[in-house]
């Protein structure tokens, strides 16, 4: 088997929508689930509740999680801590949050938009927090968020750190079969003509060069964008 380097990262197309759900799940900045079973008793009832490392079991408790994370829009800080009447720390527990404000994930075809609602201090002639109302949110940037996932939340969330890693679901690196394991592509009767893969291949081989010889050279934003477009089309058709 070879492989192909793409040139920017891909988002898969069997797995976009779990990836979707998983980035709803965490923080859009440190990467942390936006909750826990200390400070929050709904997600301790649904990580109790579905206990165990059956497939069946695994898919409620990731189900059951994004439906409690996907709600919150904020990672929550812990408390700062304050000293008692003895000059000793409070013992405070948090969620051991960013405290950054959460965007809301949508999906538009094959692309990813993050967008941020706007809150009580932004004004009407568009005094924000920094962060536009809604941008494109790129497999690379993802990538990006998806390592930041510990262990632990990757555990809870339902998958597995050996074999379901959140990063592993967006392409990078394009496994690449031999001529003699691709299917062929039947004419008509029984004759069977050059099979599709190797060209799609081709297509995918291209679409990748002419994006990394774009990038290279430093050509403008609008034009990079059109063949990462290209290269998430042809990777996922």
């Amino acid at each position: 088997f070879g492989h192909i380097d793409l040139a920017r990262p891909v988002y898969h197309i069997g797995f976009i929508k779990k990836v979707k759900k998983i980035l709803e799940s965490v923080c859009f900045h440190c990467g942390k689930l936006k909750a826990d079973v200390i400070t929050d008793p709904l997600f301790a009832s649904v990580v109790k509740g579905t206990q165990g490392n059956s497939a069946f079991s695994r898919l409620r408790r990731f189900h059951g999680v994004w439906q409690v994370c996907s709600k919150k829009l904020v990672c929550e800080a812990s408390p700062v801590k304050e000293e008692d009447d003895f000059g000793l720390d409070a013992d405070l527990v948090g969620h051991g949050g960013c405290g950054h404000t959460q965007p809301v994930i949508r999906r538009e075809g094959l692309k990813m938009y993050a967008a941020w609602k706007k809150g009580k201090d932004d004004d009407e002639e568009g005094g924000k927090s920094g962060q536009p109302e809604k941008r494109i949110l790129p497999a690379s940037e993802a990538l990006q968020i998806l390592k930041k996932i510990s262990d632990e939340d990757i555990e809870l969330m339902g998958l597995s750190t050996f074999e379901a890693r959140p990063e592993w679901m967006i392409i990078s690196v394009l496994p690449v079969a031999p001529p003699p394991v691709r299917p062929g592509v039947a004419e008509g009767g029984s004759a069977k003509g050059e099979d599709d893969l190797t060209y799609k291949l081709a297509d995918i081989i291209k679409a990748s060069t002419q994006l990394k010889k774009f990038e290279q050279e430093g050509a403008p934003a609008h034009i990079v964008g059109e063949f990462e477009d290209l290269l998430q089309f042809h990777c996922a058709t």
